[in-house]
């Protein structure tokens, strides 16, 4: 696993996960700024890591980092979505 990071530039947050085979894969979310909010607007995950709980260990490193710098999320994606709704315990995180 690699460390999850910001790239502003690309408004998208990444983290890369070693698949099966041992190959480095990323998850990722695209997202849009309004103000301290990130909306959330679409999560990926190579395909190789379907199924290995990748993208939910990188929404927790999200919603992690929201906490961390003050951000809120304001999830659109609809994995984004269900994710923040069994995950309580980030509501202050939540927009």
């Amino acid at each position: 696993m690699t460390e999850f990071r910001d790239v502003r530039a690309d408004q998208r947050f990444e983290q890369g996960f070693v698949d099966a085979e041992g190959e480095m894969r990323t998850v990722f979310a695209d997202y849009a700024v309004e103000g301290s909010t990130r909306v959330i607007l679409h999560v990926e995950a190579d395909p190789a890591l379907r199924g290995s709980g990748a993208a939910g260990k990188f929404m927790l490193a999200l919603a992690e980092h929201a906490r961390a710098e003050q951000l809120k999320l304001q999830p659109r994606c609809s994995y984004a979505v269900a994710w923040m709704k069994r995950h309580p315990e980030f509501d202050d995180v939540g927009a």
